[in-house]
């Protein structure tokens, strides 16, 4: 999860080079018209950081003069067809019935037509290469691995664990793959299979409004942001603080985000008696983000799985270091010691937490390093190196 939908009126800013490169790329592909499928966009309640990921490089293609189309999920409260930065939405299909439909839609031509697909495999798989031919690419930001059995009953799970591991893999061994960092690359090749050479590594951007600014909270705050879902393992985190907290006594904690298994951290939080330090703040608008991001003196994941750690970065920007769990994305996003600090236990974590909260001359460096980190990322630069990814497979294909 990282900022709320609808970041800036038309998605991250990108230098009149870029949107020509784009352009200029597209006219020697053939590609005009792109089809994209995903599981859910950046409207929906449950939306984070893949579907920002997705919106961010898609308003860019947009205003380079693609004609962009994304198939997802149906959500709440919002219309079945709808414009945002740009590009068309197309929300049909229940969470699970979208995997069939949309394959069904585009067979039958009811999106248009497409010059080229990009499939974003998000644990489950639109298995594109079975039904579409054309120029492709797949983003895959992780491999979901231990997330199965975190969020479906245990049959569901091994399903789940056979599609993603054994079954999907060979279908797309000779598809264009995307990922946003060496350590996911890492998963793709040890757990499912493919080779290196298949996949490129590509880091996401961060917002241009994430910038330092305004004033450190008077007390040790500590902000959490991410959808509260099992993966996020925010029980954990309230746990872990609390130990930190014996030696911190003054320590904050703020969590920021919605989600299935909140009605169980509220019991947490009850049975460990933290009403007076832990606050669920729930979604929260951009400018409250930013605030909360400039205002903490870290941000902390106790994740399980990530591809990479949007809000991470996004703090960075901001000059806020980071303690994290020690796991790929996390890896990638935060530079141990330079960033933040990774922490392979709970104890590290705990120790990792005190530290930063201390020391000051420890997080006065760590905050330098933030910065210096977080300026290395743009979508700018993010939506070329994607698009080029597509349009080498459509040059490939047409040699």
């Amino acid at each position: 999860m990282a900022s709320t939908p609808g970041s800036s009126a038309g998605g991250p800013p990108a230098s009149d080079a870029t949107l020509k490169a784009i352009d200029d790329l597209a006219g020697r592909a053939g590609i005009r018209r792109v089809h994209v499928l995903g599981w859910r966009d950046l409207d929906d309640d449950e939306a984070g950081g893949s579907e920002l990921h997705a919106d961010s490089i898609l308003s860019i293609w947009a205003r380079a003069g693609l004609r962009i189309t994304m198939r997802t999920s149906a959500a709440a409260g919002r219309p079945p067809v709808a414009v945002r930065h740009g590009y068309t939405v197309s929300r049909r299909g229940g969470r699970y019935s979208v995997f069939l439909r949309t394959p069904t839609a585009e067979l039958a031509g009811r999106l248009g037509r497409a010059d080229a697909l990009v499939e974003i495999w998000n644990g489950m798989p639109f298995m594109s290469p079975v039904w579409w031919r054309g120029p492709s690419v797949v983003w895959m930001h992780h491999v979901h691995g231990p997330m199965w059995d975190q969020t479906l009953p245990p049959l569901q799970a091994r399903v789940g664990h056979l599609i993603e591991e054994r079954l999907a893999p060979p279908c797309y061994r000779r598809r264009s793959m995307v990922t946003l960092s060496p350590s996911s690359l890492e998963e793709m090749v040890h757990e499912q299979g493919f080779d290196p050479g298949s996949v490129t590594v590509i880091p996401p951007g961060i917002g241009p409004s994430f910038t330092p600014g305004g004033e450190r909270a008077l007390h040790p705050r500590v902000v959490a942001v991410g959808r509260l879902a099992p993966v996020k393992d925010f029980p954990r985190l309230v746990r872990m603080l609390h130990r930190a907290r014996t030696r911190v006594p003054d320590l904050e904690l703020v969590i920021v985000g919605e989600g299935y298994v909140r009605d169980d951290l509220v019991s947490l939080v009850d049975e460990l008696d933290a009403g007076d330090w832990v606050r669920l703040a729930g979604h929260v608008d951009d400018d409250e983000l930013l605030g909360l991001y400039r205002s903490a003196w870290m941000v902390a994941s106790a994740s399980t799985r990530e591809g990479w750690g949007m809000t991470l970065t996004e703090a960075a920007a901001t000059g806020t270091p980071a303690v994290v769990t020690d796991i790929a994305g996390h890896a990638d996003a935060v530079h141990h010691d330079r960033s933040g600090l990774l922490a392979r236990t709970d104890d590290e974590f705990v120790d990792a937490t005190v530290r930063v909260l201390t020391d000051r001359a420890l997080r006065r460096r760590l905050e330098e390093g933030a910065v210096a980190r977080a300026a290395e990322l743009t979508w700018e630069a993010c939506s070329l190196a994607n698009f080029e990814v597509l349009a080498r497979d459509a040059l490939r294909r047409r040699r």
